[in-house]
């Protein structure tokens, strides 16, 4: 009589058992949450209006009428909070967007290709990589001005050479296994075997480092505002919100200090995401936890 098959546990149960055990994953899941449904319910529901002025109520502390207090124009800064996370979020997934939507194809291309083409690809992408978002942002603005739209470019082109070197070490690390030999045997090509064998297998990486590159488009997206070259006024962001808060720390220290746990928690919520996403999905990882 042969044994009975074991048990197998379905590829989504057996995620979610792993997700749940793992305090970071958990922990950044939650905040992340957090922060995208402030930013949804930033569409319908607000405080108070995040744009309208009221000079009678400028620099008021926090309050039970106020929960963060308001600004130099009587803002409220919650209102003012909630709707900069959608705009930095909206920019964050757009840029990473834009990394994905070229960078990636560009590594697989290079990867399957190899030989000059691998090579000058390469190069150009480290030429790219030379430019970080912030100067090519200065760039981009002085030719096309400042604006919400421009920062998304200019932190998507960053982008770009990041996902082609993740995409291409991955399919590299793929190309010379028994499985592909095997598909290039059948008669498959090259477009065919990235398609349904090389992208399945490195779509963990591209996620993990997606997230990565989600937080640090927070930042950039931040970074930018404060110069004054991201998202413009009246719509609140939160580097713009430092930006006006940075000469009147001493009198009013929340209108930097509530801004600033914004972006920090956010940061740390999804690098603590990515980082539990990569123990998860990488099993010489959990083998050595």
């Amino acid at each position: 009589m042969s044994a009975l098959p074991a048990e197998t546990v379905p590829p989504s149960q057996s995620f979610l058992r792993l997700a749940l055990a793992n305090r970071s994953f958990v922990i950044g899941a939650l905040i992340t949450v957090i922060i995208a449904g402030m930013a949804l319910l930033s569409y319908v529901w607000t405080p108070y209006s995040a744009t309208d002025l009221s000079v009678l109520n400028k620099m008021k502390g926090v309050s039970a009428e106020h929960w963060f207090g308001t600004d130099h124009f009587g803002r409220d800064i919650l209102s003012m909070i909630m709707v900069g996370a959608r705009s930095s979020i909206a920019v964050a997934i757009l840029a990473v967007g834009i990394g994905i939507v070229i960078g990636v194809p560009l590594g697989c291309y290079a990867a399957a290709t190899g030989g000059w083409i691998d090579e000058a690809l390469m190069r150009i992408n480290d030429l790219v990589f030379a430019f970080p978002a912030l100067l090519s942002a200065i760039m981009i603005t002085a030719i096309f001005g400042p604006g919400a739209t421009n920062a998304i470019i200019a932190i998507g082109i960053f982008n770009i050479p990041v996902f082609a070197r993740v995409a291409r070490a991955g399919a590299l690390s793929i190309w010379p296994r028994e499985f592909i030999l095997a598909a290039r045997a059948s008669g498959k090509g090259k477009v065919l075997i990235t398609i349904e064998h090389i992208l399945p297998n490195i779509v963990s990486l591209l996620l993990v480092q997606g997230t990565i590159q989600f937080a640090l488009g927070i930042l950039a997206e931040a970074g930018l505002s404060y110069l004054g070259l991201g998202t413009q006024p009246p719509m609140p962001s939160w580097g713009r919100m430092l930006f006006d808060a940075q000469t009147r720390m001493m009198a009013a220290p929340h209108l930097a200090i509530f801004p600033g746990l914004a972006i920090v928690v956010t940061v740390l919520g999804l690098n603590l995401l990515g980082d539990g996403a990569r123990d998860i999905l990488d099993p010489r990882l959990r083998r050595v936890r």
